[in-house]
């Protein structure tokens, strides 16, 4: 197993799975105990769609989404989603993602934990 395998396998243990099967990570930076992922959406195009029907075209401004803190660290994803362009028309086009709970900043799975341990979603400042 190369060591990018073995890094892709350690990642699947730490980040949700939707992260891990559609986003890159590009950066891992620790600053003052908060742990920052950066990741970009892999270039797969929207559903119903073909490479040969659309065009990349840049990202969307980052989102930031907290997740389970690893090892007394804050972890911040840091998540760009891809824009696509449709060839034949022209039209702007992104693939739609659910990986934030409703109405927060958290992951599904670590809003759920909060919820499950404090009754609630605290604030995550």
């Amino acid at each position: 197993m190369s060591s990018y395998e073995q890094l892709q396998f350690l990642a699947r243990f730490i980040l949700p799975t939707e992260i891990i099967d559609n986003f890159d990570i590009v950066e891992i930076k620790e600053e003052s105990k908060v742990l920052h992922i950066h990741l970009d959406e892999q270039e797969l195009p929207p559903e119903g769609y073909t490479k040969e029907t659309v065009t990349p075209n840049g990202f969307f401004p980052s989102a930031s989404v907290f997740d389970f803190p690893i090892r007394n660290r804050k972890v911040v994803l840091h998540i760009r989603r891809r824009r696509w362009l449709e060839k034949s028309t022209g039209k702007s086009l992104s693939r739609t993602w659910e990986i934030t709970a409703q109405g927060t900043r958290y992951t599904e799975s670590f809003a759920a934990f909060l919820k499950g341990v404090f009754g609630y979603t605290p604030n995550p400042r």
